[in-house]
């Protein structure tokens, strides 16, 4: 049978219960909140454009049939069964909060609105939330995840007790699990499950890499390892030249692409591997050994990014000066990529051009006043001229960098308390150049093709956490702008998101690469010079999902 066709009478047979229910377990392999699928058929699309579902690899939607337990339809559409030889893509951690689902109560569902009434907004407690929803939004807040289950523990023993002992089982099989060589639950780290501080989140190009269980790069999830480690499907060739730690059962340092986790319900982890052709046989007679590698070490988690919404991107570009400072020539061409880039991540943009001092503070203001609770980030973009410690409005006067900042901590927006604020400030931190050659700084000398954005930055050490304050050059130097091209800063900061998203990078990572590429970009002379420095009180990891439209063409801008 034509498995389109199959797909087609898969998802007329389901309900929306179902529909639902299935979008809900695929939420670890679509990276996204389960909410914007609208249906069987939008859902296997999305599956099937991140490689999890084909004609040849319909395991998962068998999988998914037995979870809700559709056997006959399974039976009737004669669909195979590979979960032995392909394990199970669908994480234990979203199985349980499904059977848990399944076995609540109308009433009980009600008590456990009414316990969660101080935790998750009135909205989400409403009559029509389903048992799913409510779990969603559990870890929107990040109040349930798969290493952090007490609170659900708790409100279960109330309200349900007979159930308590599913959540029993699933811990006991999670210590069981976290052994030296542990199984992954599968869950996407977005949801904030830690990272051991040994594994190393890159893909350097679109070649398929060995692994199982990929949530968070499920347009890369090709081949998948089971216990024995002898029916790796690996690709035929890899382009990336890295090299990279293999941790399972004394797997030495293998030449790699990578992909950032992998695990299977044999309880085999594999951290970033990838392996050349001429090495699978090599690896599958490998003998086992223990691993020696400390896993005990807590590592990092990363933000949730799952909420409805990813954030706002304010920007607020500075540019007509006259006749306080010099016109920012080419500025509009930084805000023009600003704006695809983070549209293309699912922000929504919004532009503020040629702000007087109490201008920029009321905007920032009013974004602070508004409610973030469905979104997971905020993002503040700010060029313009500057001083240390301070940016420059377009009447001459200065706003602190702690005043940018301010009307997003935790006292004044609590809805993007523990969320990440991520500021972007291209602007120097002072009047001094890098080397001794003249340069048009953004105040009074000759046209250069190259200028300065000078500002400074004594605050440029977030005191709240959860901000991120990205500043284009180190305090007391100038920063670059050229008229027909547009920052070094901005530029190198769009291209590498552009660049680094795709392959799973977080944000500091990011920056740190727009170091090094800034740090090597000079004028026609050769040596001018300019080092960008990021400050943060980050508590996890930054890591934006991987968009599904291809990547904006900042050539084009």
């Amino acid at each position: 049978m034509d498995f389109q066709k199959l797909l087609l009478d898969v998802g007329k047979a389901l309900s929306m219960g179902e529909e639902r229910a299935l979008a809900f377990l695929c939420t670890d392999l679509l990276g996204r909140n389960p909410a914007t699928v609208k249906s069987a058929s939008d859902l296997f699309s999305r599956l099937g454009y991140q490689d999890h579902l084909s004609a040849e690899r319909p395991h998962l939607l068998t999988e998914l049939l037995h979870i809700i337990q559709r056997h006959k339809l399974i039976r009737d559409l004669d669909l195979s069964d590979g979960a032995s030889t392909t394990g199970s893509l669908i994480s234990p951690y979203r199985k349980l909060l499904y059977n848990l689902s399944e076995e609540i109560t109308d009433d009980d569902l009600k008590d456990v609105k009414f316990l969660l009434d101080k935790d998750l907004p009135r909205k989400k407690l409403e009559e029509n939330v389903s048992t799913l929803e409510v779990f969603l939004d559990m870890e929107h807040k990040d109040l349930i995840s798969d290493n952090n289950l007490n609170l659900l523990e708790t409100i279960i023993s109330k309200v349900c007790p007979v159930l308590k002992d599913k959540i029993s089982q699933f811990k006991a099989l999670q210590v069981t699990h976290t052994s030296p060589v542990a199984q992954e639950s599968g869950r996407p780290r977005s949801m904030s499950s830690p990272i051991a501080p040994n594994q190393v989140r890159q893909s350097l190009g679109p070649e398929r890499s060995a692994s199982c269980e990929m949530p968070e790069f499920p347009s890369l999830a090709e081949s998948y390892v089971n216990t024995s480690i002898t029916s790796m499907d690996l690709p035929n060739a890899f382009s990336g030249g890295d090299e990279s730690e293999a941790l399972v059962l004394g797997l030495s340092s293998l030449n790699t692409e990578t992909s950032r986790y992998a695990s299977l319900k044999g309880h085999l982890k594999i951290n970033h591997v990838e392996m050349l052709p001429s090495q699978e046989n090599k690896a599958s007679s490998e003998p086992q050994a223990s691993q020696t590698t400390n896993t005990d070490i807590e590592g990092l988690e990363e933000y949730p990014m799952t909420a409805a919404k990813r954030g706002i991107c304010l920007i607020v570009n500075n540019c007509n000066f006259m006749p306080v400072l010099p016109n920012r020539d080419g500025t509009i061409l930084d805000e023009k990529c600003l704006r695809k880039v983070f549209m293309w991540l699912g922000f929504e943009v919004e532009v503020k051009r040629d702000c007087k001092r109490e201008e920029m503070l009321s905007v920032l203001r009013k974004l602070g006043s508004r409610n973030h609770s469905e979104m997971d980030c905020l993002v503040c973009c700010v060029l313009s001229h500057g001083k240390e410690g301070c940016v420059s409005a377009v009447d001459g006067q200065t706003v602190e960098i702690k005043e940018l900042k301010e009307p997003f901590n935790g006292l004044n927006c609590a809805s993007l308390a523990e969320k990440p604020k991520l500021f972007f400030i291209q602007a120097c931190q002072g009047t001094s150049k890098q080397t001794a050659v003249s340069i048009c700084a953004d105040g009074p000398a000759a046209p250069s093709p190259v200028c300065s954005d000078a500002s400074k930055a004594n605050d440029s050490i977030p005191s709240d956490a959860d901000f991120l304050l990205a500043m284009s050059t180190v305090p007391s130097y100038v920063s670059f702008r050229e008229r027909k091209k547009g920052t070094w800063f901005i530029q190198s900061l769009c291209q590498n998101l552009v660049q680094m998203v795709p392959r799973g990078y977080d944000l500091v990572s990011i920056l740190t690469k727009v170091n090094a590429d800034v740090s090597k970009k000079t004028d026609s002379t050769g040596v001018k010079k300019q080092m960008p420095q990021p400050a943060f009180s980050l508590r996890k990891k930054v890591v934006f999902p991987i968009p599904e439209a291809l990547p904006p063409s900042l050539s084009r801008v």
